[in-house]
């Protein structure tokens, strides 16, 4: 099982990353603390310290269109904030 699906790029993302050392992650829903942080570890380099975890529940959305009312759902998901030994550094523009 892979752990990481993709990090979390946002504004607020990036400013605890600058200033608490902390990163974020879209992990597997299945995953737990300690396969997350083996998976960050070896796939960066780095000292995990602590991992956060929290699932997110899709919304549920519609919308009005010509052919009548449109009902969908986003995904759920897991999110995992991750808080890196200080030193430690995570880039993820540098293989661009």
């Amino acid at each position: 099982m892979e752990a990481l699906i993709k990090p979390v790029l946002t504004e607020k993302m990036t400013v605890q990353g600058e200033k608490l050392n902390r990163y974020g992650f879209i992990v597997d829903p299945k995953a737990n603390k300690l396969q997350i942080k083996a998976a960050v570890e070896q796939m960066y380099g780095v000292v995990v310290i602590d991992v956060n975890t929290m699932n997110y529940m899709g919304k549920a959305k519609s919308r009005y269109t010509k052919a009548g009312l449109l009902q969908g759902r986003n995904n759920n998901f897991k999110k995992a904030i991750v808080t890196l030994k200080s030193g430690d550094k995570i880039d993820f523009y540098s293989n661009i």
